[in-house]
């Protein structure tokens, strides 16, 4: 056990890390990343018939999906978001459908669903990042 709480306080610290210097990409990034992890946990526990386990972890990948959704930005592409906040919803209902009847198969296609928009997050260029950063700061300094 003790080794099991030094790994996840390194993890933990690591991931402090990570947030200090991230920008907004890579925060992203990393809330679709834990929110993979989660559901793999939860996943992980229903087939050990963990059931604490199966409702902490899952309540936490709904959590990390919600911010996800919190952090779409509406000026930038309106319908891009309308179709996003619609996934994220579908995704938060299947997770706590999977939870209810433990059925695995749920948790997989929300994971199908989550790597495919991490992938193509993942294919944004620095140059393209780099663009929208400016957009959006020029966007900030003319609405002061």
């Amino acid at each position: 056990m003790y080794k099991s709480k030094g790994i996840q306080a390194y993890r933990k610290d690591s991931l402090k890390s990570d947030l200090a210097s991230a920008d907004p990409h890579r925060i992203i990034q990393l809330l679709m990343q834990g929110a993979l992890e989660k559901l793999a946990l939860g996943k992980g526990c229903i087939e050990r018939s963990d059931w604490e386990g199966k409702s902490a972890s899952l309540t936490r990948a709904v959590e990390i999906i919600n911010a996800l959704r919190d952090a779409l930005d509406r000026d930038v592409n309106p319908e891009l978001v309308d179709n996003l906040e619609s996934l994220y919803e579908y995704m938060t209902v299947r997770i706590t459908e999977a939870s209810a009847s433990k059925d695995i198969s749920i948790i997989d296609q929300v994971i199908g669903l989550i790597l495919q928009i991490k992938g193509a997050w993942d294919q944004i260029s620095p140059a393209d990042k780099q663009t929208a950063y400016e957009e959006r700061n020029e966007a900030l300094v003319g609405a002061i």
